[in-house]
């Protein structure tokens, strides 16, 4: 090849280089990173770009020299002549993306080892699926349960994750991290935040009609603003699977997800509103608190109009102790009487 075929070959790679350069680092593909787990993953993705933009260059090169070099004349319908394959040039083309593809490979697989590594005493938090809410628990004397998932900056959390019903998934954009929570399998995962804020927890497997609506408050405080946190959420009663507050449950149990209810300040259509439930219940021919308490726990027993069935969850009795449910219901009650 002549010397200025390869100079213009460099040329076109360098160009297409840049080019492919500036859409890379200028479009924010990522999230802002949040984790020592996201900045590792970060490396990842840079990694395998940068060999990207390289690929493209050389590529572009070659594709962008030979219809300049070699393309022929508008009335030219001659074949072109015959040529046999350079056995270097395959061997190079064969050779080169194995060693690229295994590069990527370790470099996965080593920090896929170091995400999932936090140590001997991690902070520990159970995390509880349920259509369409999330539920998180915090360790400690009496434990602490919430519907909001805050976390400590700097400390590894290793959480664990149930589902009462289907298949959900845990994702924090700005954490990377993201696993499955599966019914009757207890799944982990491991975050260390490096950035206190506010973020947003989401449900990325659907799982439902209100799937959309699966969301949940994250926040990343200090050391000593968790601990406060717990101390407050302690006095509050929000400690405990005994915590009565119907408030508290109707919040931590993703009723306001789903069903619109003035005096919690929700408005969600996925299934019917709560603001009515006295002139429901005289539908029915059921005082009130009965047709609430049967309407948690048997959903599919009364319909309202225009709803369909097997879109609440039916285990709500099971999920949430006696205490609850009666604070729950009487919460929905006292919402009526006031006006809803």
């Amino acid at each position: 090849m002549r010397r200025g075929s390869i100079v213009r070959l460099v040329v076109y790679g360098v160009l297409s280089g840049v080019a492919a350069s500036l859409v890379a680092v200028f479009v924010p593909w990522l999230p802002t990173s949040a984790s020592e787990e996201m900045d590792r993953i970060e490396f990842v993705f840079w990694f395998t770009t940068v060999i990207c933009v390289a690929i493209f260059a050389i590529v572009s090169a070659v594709i962008i020299y030979s219809v300049l070099k070699f393309r022929v004349a508008p009335e030219d319908d001659t074949d072109g002549p015959p040529i046999h394959g350079h056995t270097g040039i395959e061997i190079v083309w064969t050779a080169v993306p194995a060693v690229l593809v295994t590069a990527i490979s370790v470099v996965s697989a080593i920090v896929l080892a170091q995400n999932d590594d936090l140590g001997s005493n991690p902070l520990r938090i159970s995390v509880t699926a349920q259509q369409f809410a999330w539920r998180f628990e915090y360790p400690g004397e009496p434990p602490v349960t919430s519907g909001e998932l805050v976390l400590p900056v700097g400390q590894g959390v290793k959480l664990t994750l149930h589902s009462l019903d289907v298949i959900h998934a845990f994702w924090v954009p700005e954490f990377g991290q993201k696993s499955d929570a599966v019914p009757g399998i207890e799944t982990t995962l491991a975050i260390t935040p490096t950035r206190m804020g506010s973020y947003s927890l989401v449900c990325t497997e659907l799982c439902g009609l209100g799937h959309s609506t699966m969301r949940a408050a994250v926040r990343v405080v200090s050391r000593d603003d968790y601990e406060a946190y717990l101390a407050s959420e302690r006095e509050g009663g929000g400690a405990g699977e005994g915590a009565d507050d119907g408030e508290s449950v109707f919040a931590t149990a993703g009723c306001g997800s789903c069903h619109a209810f003035g005096p919690a300040g929700s408005d969600a259509e996925v299934g019917p509103s709560l603001d009515d439930l006295a002139g429901a219940a005289e539908s029915a021919g059921q005082p009130l608190d009965e047709f609430v308490s049967e309407s948690i726990v048997d959903p599919n027993e009364r319909l309202a109009e225009g709803y369909q069935g097997d879109v609440m969850p039916n285990t709500y009795d099971k999920s949430l102790s006696e205490d609850q449910l009666d604070g729950l219901v009487q919460y929905l009650v006292d919402g009526q009487a006031n006006g809803g």
